[in-house]
């Protein structure tokens, strides 16, 4: 059995509370769909304009005016879908207990691996630290991750451990979250890093803090890039302050 396999097996068990309808509106769905087709186009995709660096939606091309200022972390970032309406919700049913939907999103979000991340050498994810992980019972990026990983085929990396708790980031701005991350992370494998292209798995993009530091750490680790996949992405307004509201 190889490692995509096991990992198959190992997921799969999270694949309750599906009982054949949609996970968006609930409706009867057929051929073990996740999500019906009228609910996948109306979906909030982010498939207008983006900016080519974090990924966030612009009104025209160009680079948005956050990453003008000070760009994140990452060699690029994209996301699937923009944080409102029902793919917000189902992120936050995710967060919340929602195991089984790692699958619908993996579903939902390969077609834009394939198309922007097809080179890179291996996943990763952001990791939670033991007593968080315990008390969620499980890490939805990881999870994510995995599910992205026996279906594009390429291997996981469990190299970095997040070592200190940070503060609840919802709250915070952008300088407010480097700073509360700055020491989070740390590479256990530098050898399975140097040299690799790799993509940051995750939930959500806010201000690309979370997904900046983790960049870090890869990097001085050796790593030859850095980019980030997440579901949903937060078209930030105020990075340098306070947050918008909710």
């Amino acid at each position: 059995m190889n490692f995509f396999q096991r990992l198959r097996e190992r997921i799969e068990k999270y694949d309750d509370g599906h009982n054949f309808t949609c996970d968006v509106c609930g409706r009867e769905v057929f051929e073990n769909e996740r999500v019906c087709a009228q609910c996948k186009r109306e979906l909030p995709w982010n498939n207008g304009h983006v900016c080519p660096i974090c990924g966030r939606k612009v009104l025209e091309e160009g680079v948005c005016l956050e990453c003008k200022q000070k760009p994140v972390g990452v060699d690029m970032a994209r996301s699937a879908f923009l944080h409102e309406g029902e793919a917000a919700k189902l992120v936050v049913r995710f967060k919340r207990g929602r195991r089984y939907l790692y699958r619908t999103f993996s579903e939902l979000v390969l077609p834009l691996l394939n198309q922007e991340f097809s080179g890179a050498d291996a996943l990763t994810f952001v990791p939670m630290t033991a007593r968080a992980e315990r008390k969620r019972g499980y890490n939805q990026s990881r999870l994510l991750a995995e599910g992205l990983a026996v279906r594009c085929e390429k291997p996981v990396l469990y190299v970095v451990e997040k070592r200190k708790e940070s503060k609840p980031q919802k709250t915070l701005g952008r300088t407010e979250r480097e700073k509360n991350l700055e020491g989070c992370f740390h590479v256990t494998d530098r050898k399975a890093v140097k040299g690799k292209n790799l993509l940051i798995v995750d939930d959500t993009f806010t201000t690309g803090s979370t997904v900046s530091a983790l960049s870090g750490a890869l990097k001085r680790a050796g790593a030859a890039s850095v980019c980030a996949l997440t579901v949903t992405s937060v078209q930030y307004k105020n990075p340098f302050g306070n947050p918008p509201k909710q």
